[in-house]
């Protein structure tokens, strides 16, 4: 392959240099995928200040170096654009990084209720003597050999007296103990909070479950950690996210001025290793930016820039409270069988909060799961453009839009809405959404990447981490193969090609932030902010892309990775 570039690239003119001067450094002998549509390929890349000096063949830029010129050779090694993430929570990780893990394999371990008493009786065990609230993480009721959610009196069989609660995967359900959600005040008689649910027995007695907008109780219960534990568990985290070939990550919902102040320190000393968009929560956003100077918008300052606010409408799939059009395969026990999930707040209030932001100018990422949610989200929309013409030029984000309907896709491109797929359900809860949550047909229609190519929809790729691992190698397989956990392919009509699915984790998420001018493609005058690979995922067997190793990393010129060098702390997660 390198051998046959040669002769290609020798026509080429070497692109214009971004300043002038040598080279700080020169990647050589390499197989670079560009994602960019005038130069797709090349052999060489050249580095200065931070930026792309050229690209082209190895003799165009090796006339680029200069005495103190770094030479790194490739080695027939790939090289794409650094990865940018679609949608994750960097900053929620923080949380859960050191927490209890109640993941299920091949992440975690726990594959019974048994399994997660002891994971908990264990975390109780390594606990500082008190009456502070503890709290496991990523319980998966899918995997679980019961198919259930644990009960309140099953963890009250770990501590009657210690308040625990334990956290489901998809982030939008929790469990807690009697003393949990006495401390709480989930009591019997108490209401339900806005946006979300307790859940009760037929006596009204809460039966330990909760759901979406209730488990922020949970969080606000939990001791504080302390800056310094903060900093650290957070330092960690980007160097993980480095590792897996993120240049560009999102904090999907600032969520606490806790998390803020993170933020906003680790910016004031210069803490970032790769840059972090984030996107406070819609009830807070005004307030951060009153009372902290926030600038939604960009542009990134250390690192850091707050691109916009994010709304969550509806809930989860796998556990059975995205808003759906039509009801539940098998609705949850005890639901009625019409039972579709619910939205976290009606269309006025939706509507409302979209003609705020829009007379703001402020782009809106919304979470939403299901159809029903979608058709919601482009009602406000439309009221948004009507009220604010252009306001669709804030490129208004759909995060997840698992179960979306081809009108729905249409209704994207006519109002340029961005949807952000979470395609790794077809691998992790794929046998769920058809055996259990969707069936067969609206199972094999989730994620509809290949129809919103057809529809001339551009959109990013995500992991929603801590959701799943931030792994995007493993959802560039997902969104290629579609292949579920038992092997089989889920909807295999809605695959993509390895070359879309590169674009949907670099210049596609890109211009999803704005970010389109700076990053994204391997392009003259752009941020060199590069991956090396351990094999091309566009010419391998599609299904070992997953396996391909991140063997380094580069952030603005700079390696903040290196495969075998860099020390990577990976507490929280094992990889797929």
């Amino acid at each position: 392959m390198i051998s046959s570039l040669v002769s290609a690239l020798a026509g080429l003119a070497l692109l214009a240099p971004a300043s002038g001067g040598a080279a700080d450094s020169v990647y050589l002998h390499g197989l670079v995928i560009t994602v960019d549509e005038a130069q797709p390929r090349a052999q060489a890349v050249a580095v200065k200040d931070g930026k792309i000096l050229a690209v082209g063949s190895d003799a165009q830029v090796s006339a680029l170096k200069g005495p103190t010129t770094r030479v790194v050779d490739l080695a027939g090694k790939t090289m794409v654009p650094g990865f940018i993430d679609g949608h994750s929570h960097i900053a929620d990780m923080v949380l859960g990084w050191n927490l209890t893990d109640l993941s299920p394999p091949p992440v975690g371990t726990v594959r019974d209720i048994a399994g997660l008493q002891a994971a908990m009786r264990g975390a109780l065990a390594r606990a500082a003597p008190g009456d502070e609230m503890l709290l496991g993480s990523g319980y998966d009721d899918s995997l679980l050999a019961e198919r259930r959610h644990p009960t309140g009196a099953e963890l009250d069989a770990v501590s009657a007296t210690r308040p625990i609660c334990v956290g489901h995967v998809s982030g939008h359900l929790a469990v807690c103990n009697s003393a949990a959600l006495k401390r709480l005040g989930f009591v019997k008689g108490a209401p339900n909070p806005p946006g979300g649910v307790i859940a009760r027995d037929a006596s009204g007695e809460p039966t330990g479950l909760l759901e979406e907008q209730a488990i922020f109780a949970v969080f606000a219960a939990l001791p504080p950690m302390t800056p310094e534990a903060a900093a650290k568990s957070f330092d960690e985290i980007q160097t993980y996210y480095a590792s897996l070939g993120y240049t560009t990550a999102q904090d999907g919902q600032t969520a606490s001025p806790a998390t803020l102040a993170m933020l906003l320190k680790a910016r004031a000393e210069k803490r970032f290793k790769i840059d972090v968009a984030a996107y406070p929560k819609w009830t807070l956003a005004e307030k951060m930016v009153a009372n902290n100077g926030l600038k939604i918008g960009g542009p990134y300052e250390n690192g850091l820039k707050f691109a916009g606010v994010k709304i969550t409408q509806d809930g989860s799939p796998q556990g059975k409270t995205a808003y759906l059009e039509k009801p539940y395969f098998h609705p949850p026990h005890g639901a009625a069988a019409d039972y579709r999930g619910y939205p976290i707040m009606p269309q006025a209030e939706l509507d409302a909060w979209y003609e705020k932001f829009a007379g703001l100018g402020w782009q809106v990422q919304t979470h939403c799961n299901g159809d029903a949610c979608i058709d919601m989200l482009i009602k406000a929309v439309e009221k948004a453009e009507a009220a604010h013409p252009g306001y669709v030029a804030t490129r208004p984000v759909v995060i997840h839009s698992q179960v979306t309907r081809p009108e729905q896709l249409s209704a994207y491109k006519r109002l340029g809405v961005f949807p952000s797929f979470f395609a790794e359900h077809t691998f992790y809860w794929g046998d769920w959404h058809r055996d259990e949550t969707l069936g067969p047909a609206r199972a094999a229609f989730i994620s509809p990447t290949a129809a919103a190519l057809r529809e001339g929809l551009h959109f990013s790729l995500h992991t929603d981490a801590p959701v799943v691992p931030p792994a995007p190698m493993h959802a560039l397989w997902s969104a290629v193969n579609r292949t579920t956990r038992s092997g089989e392919v889920l909807g295999p009509d809605q695959r993509i090609a390895p070359m879309d699915a590169l674009r949907a984790l670099t210049i596609w998420p890109a211009w999803q932030h704005f970010d389109e001018a700076s990053r994204g493609s391997i392009t003259v005058g752009k941020k060199a902010d590069l991956v090396v690979l351990g094999a091309d995922p566009l010419s391998v067997d599609p299904a070992t892309i997953k396996d391909i190793p991140v063997l380094a990393t580069i952030k603005d010129g700079q390696p903040v990775y290196e495969a075998g060098k860099t020390v990577v702390a990976r507490k929280a997660f094992a990889q797929p």
